[in-house]
């Protein structure tokens, strides 16, 4: 069944590598470059999941998923942190921030159809 996904990354590549790993599934993806349009997007859109790179320009994605998680109409939102700091407090601080799970990068592209399901419930 496919869903609607906000993929919040500054990176082209990175952004790429991750449509070309879900559209395959079926998935409406939407895109941001930063934090601010990824919380616009998601307040506008309804996504039933963001996958939230942490180092963005402007508005970080602690801080993005923050405030996602502190407005009513989107706290309900699965949001995912992808990050390339696999350090385990750098875990523990996007799940302070509010969000519901972790990816480190290089991004598991055999795992990730898997992981997305996982939060799609």
């Amino acid at each position: 069944m496919p869903h609607k996904i906000l993929i919040v990354e500054d990176n082209a590549l990175n952004r790429a590598l991750l449509l070309a790993v879900l559209k395959p599934e079926g998935h409406e993806l939407l895109l941001a470059e930063n934090g601010l349009y990824g919380i616009e997007l998601a307040e506008r859109e309804q996504p039933q999941l963001i996958l939230m790179d942490v180092m963005l320009p402007g508005i970080n994605g602690y801080d993005a998923t923050r405030h996602l998680k502190a407005n009513p109409a989107t706290r309900h939102i699965p949001i995912i942190a992808i990050t390339a700091n696999a350090a385990p407090a750098e875990r523990d601080r996007a799940l302070d921030a509010g969000c519901d799970g972790y990816l480190a990068k290089p991004i598991d592209t055999r795992a990730l159809p898997n992981q997305v399901r996982l939060f799609l419930r």
